[in-house]
This record gives structure tokens, sequence and C-alpha cells, in this order.
């Protein structure tokens, strides 16, 4: 999926230079899909992860403190989400200048920070890295590491517990389409490459950093039971 990632971001990024689409309801910012849910990306991963690792993870380890353990992860992930966009917006205002319209046919040397320039009606131009690129790379390649523990869970025997957990699951699954759907979009009708190019190995990274490196160590949040099932589970003897 990483890969995956990579390529729609280029293949996107191709259509946008050489084939341009024309224009559509995607291609406004203001259409619902990026109002009520892009714009509100991470609120919408955090809600439904959260309920989705306890319920399961309890169920398979049967253990309060693993699974308080596995939910700072989502701690960890809201870090990570609030410090990239605090990077990428200080480093939008370092490198802009501000311009009289989007245009930019008239430079205001006179205003030096975004502020100023806003308030004199200004437009600011910087380095403005794909806040989009970044977080639906991010949740994606998330939500798709937690679900993992479907693998080794079997709640046949608990027919509420059942409906709860596939309902998750499916919001889950739901939820990671839209993103991919979203991310593709941006691809495909917003900034230009490196812009992109950077928001999604900064999502990778911070993706990579945590589940393939950090979380495989015992001072971390873990990753996600996969190697015990409850139903697999033999009940000890008693001597």
């Amino acid at each position: 999926m990483p890969w995956g990632l990579l390529l729609l971001t280029l293949g996107g990024s191709l259509v946008k230079e050489w084939a341009p689409l024309s224009e559509s309801y995607l291609s406004n910012k203001r259409n619902l899909l990026n109002i009520y849910f892009v714009k509100l990306a991470w609120g919408w991963t955090l809600w439904l992860l959260l309920p989705f690792i306890s319920i399961t993870n309890y169920y398979v380890t049967q253990n309060t403190l693993t699974v308080l353990r596995r939910i700072t992860s989502l701690l960890v992930g809201t870090v990570v989400w609030y410090a990239c966009t605090r990077v990428f917006l200080h480093i939008e205002d370092l490198t802009g200048s501000c311009y009289k319209s989007p245009t930019l046919d008239v430079l205001h040397w006179q205003h030096l920070s975004r502020l100023q320039c806003q308030q004199a009606g200004g437009f600011w131009h910087g380095f403005d890295i794909s806040g989009h690129s970044f977080l639906l790379s991010y949740c994606a390649l998330m939500i798709v590491e937690e679900m993992a523990v479907m693998h080794n869970l079997n709640t046949s025997r608990n027919p509420r517990l059942h409906m709860v957990v596939n309902c998750l699951f499916l919001a889950l699954s739901c939820l990671k389409v839209i993103w991919l759907f979203m991310f593709l979009t941006t691809a495909v009708y917003f900034h230009n490459l490196s812009q992109k190019l950077f928001g999604t190995l900064v999502g990778l990274l911070a993706w990579y950093g945590t589940y393939r490196v950090w979380y495989l160590t015992p001072f971390s949040p873990g990753l996600p039971p996969q190697n015990v099932s409850l139903s697999s589970q033999k009940p000890k003897r008693r001597l």
C-alpha cells in the first residue's frame, strides 16, 4: 500500500500537469467530502479507531493494561498530526511572499509575514506542503494496521459483540476508501508535484517510524495483537 500511495501521487500529478481534467464538483474545495470528511480526517479516524481498538484488543488479549497501552497509539497519532501540520505552516511562512492576488502578479515587499499580508488584504504564497496528502496517507495506513487484528478475532459466540465489531470494521473500511479516493482527488486537482510528494513522504515516514520501527520495541504502544486468538486458547489445567 505505501508504494501504491506513491504511485497515486505521481500518476495523479502527471495527469494534472500533462492532461488536466476539466473542472468538476470534486475540484471545488467546497465539495461535501472535503468539508465534512477531509477537513476532519483525523477526528473521523480517531472517533472510529478508539472503540475498535478498545473492543477488539481486549477481546483478543483479555488484558486491560495492554488495551490502554495500545490506545496510546492514538495519542501518538494525534501528536504526529499536530506537529506535522504546524511544521508545514511554518515552512510556508518562511518560504512565502505577499502578493496582491492569487494570480501572483504584484508583489508586496512591505508585508514580510503572513499575518501582515492577510491584514492588508493580500495573498500569501509559499511552499505549501500538501496537508491532505500527508494526513490521508497516514490515516489510511494506520487504519490498515489496526484492522489486522481481525485475522485473529472470532466473535461468533457473542452475536451482539459480533455485530458491533462488524459495524466498526465496515465503517473503518468505508472511511479508508474515502481517504484513498480523496487522496487521489488531491493528486489530480490540487498542489504541484513537489508539494504532494513531500506531504505523502511525510505520511509514509510517520507510519513507518511508528508501526515498522518504534512499535516493535517494548517501550511503545505496541502492534495490534496478531498471534493470539481467544477462540484458540485452551483452558489451563489446575494442579
